[in-house]
């Protein structure tokens, strides 16, 4: 059986998503699709506004097959940590293909320009540490491949995702065949919803947050679940909690709490977690990278604890489609990675900051995550 992977987050799951599996059967001439997809807290340092056995059920409903979860080591992190976590646990699944949104409207040889990165890795390090300690990680990203790479000239948010799989993935031996997929009628980010039948995952939760009606935009199985909507503000009185307690010098031990930040935390008061997030944002410390640091630091996670998570990572299956069943029936003595069908002993072990991000999430959505849950079968 032909495997077509996509490295999603379904946050939450809507048309658009069912028109990207769609078309990463059709692009790649697969017989399944298969997704590996964030857990309770996604890329930019935000709680999933459902959770992620909602958001696979949905998926299996419309047109995905097998649905693995990436651990939150690799989950909750800048576009290269994520697009690696993400190719690893595809590479491991034996995926033929891969398929992914962009923003963009220029046609990019993927395949090529992966390469390219994978045969110039010296000089991408080294210029990248040349760079001005004031600029962003996108901002240093782009202009790495701006200088290196000039034929490349536009960056959008899903562009840069795109190239960091690209380059991620021409480290295989037998890396993916690449099918990007431009995005239908609006961009990743996309506040406004301007199409009939199509808006992005930030519009649609915000239209949900303002009582609109957004059931034209999403599937059923979206629809049919959103009862309430999770977010930071639900976390803020936990932030606080551990602003509260810990003092400056503990807090350095928190992974990627460095250049003093912790001072600068310290020292902020604010009413909600908006005007808290608004008062420490700096054009170094994007909304996005403070949002993730703040996840670390309400979890307590070390450096050595993500080394350790990554190095053990598994692939937990959330749910699977009679297609996909099959799939895994013919391929999993193969895999690289061992599977989980469900979370155990063993698994909570090697999945330990997975679980204890699912146990903060369960405070503000108390419905069990891990424990005696088996994968989603349709």
């Amino acid at each position: 059986m032909r495997s077509c992977g996509i490295i999603v987050e379904y946050n939450p799951f809507h048309n658009g998503h069912r028109y990207h599996a769609e078309m990463a059967k059709k692009l790649s001439g697969a017989d399944v699709v298969i997704a590996v997809m964030s857990g309770n807290f996604l890329q930019r340092g935000e709680p999933a506004f459902m959770d992620k056995w909602m958001r696979a059920e949905a998926a299996l409903h419309n047109g995905v097959d097998l649905i693995v979860e990436l651990p939150f080591s690799w989950a909750v992190q800048s576009a290269d940590y994520f697009a690696k976590g993400g190719i690893k646990l595809l590479q491991a699944l034996k995926c033929d293909a891969l398929c992914f949104g962009t923003d963009s409207q220029e046609t990019i040889d993927y395949m090529h320009y992966g390469q390219l990165f994978a045969d110039n890795q010296t000089a991408v390090d080294c210029l990248f540490q040349q760079l001005p300690v004031g600029m962003s990680y996108p901002e240093k990203m782009a202009e790495v491949v701006r200088q290196l790479f000039p034929t490349i000239q536009e960056f959008p948010p899903n562009h840069i995702l795109g190239l960091s799989y690209a380059k991620e993935n021409a480290k295989y031996p037998n890396p993916m065949a690449i099918y990007p997929l431009i995005r239908k009628d609006q961009g990743y980010h996309d506040v406004e919803i301007v199409s009939e039948h199509f808006a992005s995952a930030t519009g649609i939760r915000k239209a949900f947050n303002r009582g609109e009606d957004i059931t034209s935009f999403v599937p059923k199985e979206t629809s049919e679940r959103l009862e309430q909507s999770i977010s930071w503000d639900n976390f803020w009185p936990f932030l606080v909690y551990q602003l509260t307690v810990n003092t400056a010098d503990q807090m350095i031990d928190i992974y990627q709490m460095n250049e003093g930040i912790e001072n600068r935390l310290k020292t902020i008061q604010a009413d909600n977690f908006t005007a808290f997030l608004q008062q420490v944002k700096t054009k170094r410390y994007t909304v996005t990278r403070l949002q993730r640091l703040f996840t670390y630091f309400l979890l307590q996670v070390s450096p050595e604890e993500i080394r350790k998570e990554q190095e053990q990572s598994r692939l937990h299956i959330l749910g699977f489609t009679k297609r996909g069943q099959e799939y895994l029936s013919q391929h999993k003595k193969s895999f690289n990675l061992p599977v989980a069908a469900k979370i155990g002993l063993e698994e909570k072990e090697s999945h330990f900051l997975t679980y204890r991000a699912d146990q903060l999430y369960q405070l503000i959505h108390p419905v069990e995550q891990n424990l005696g849950r088996t994968p989603i079968r349709l």
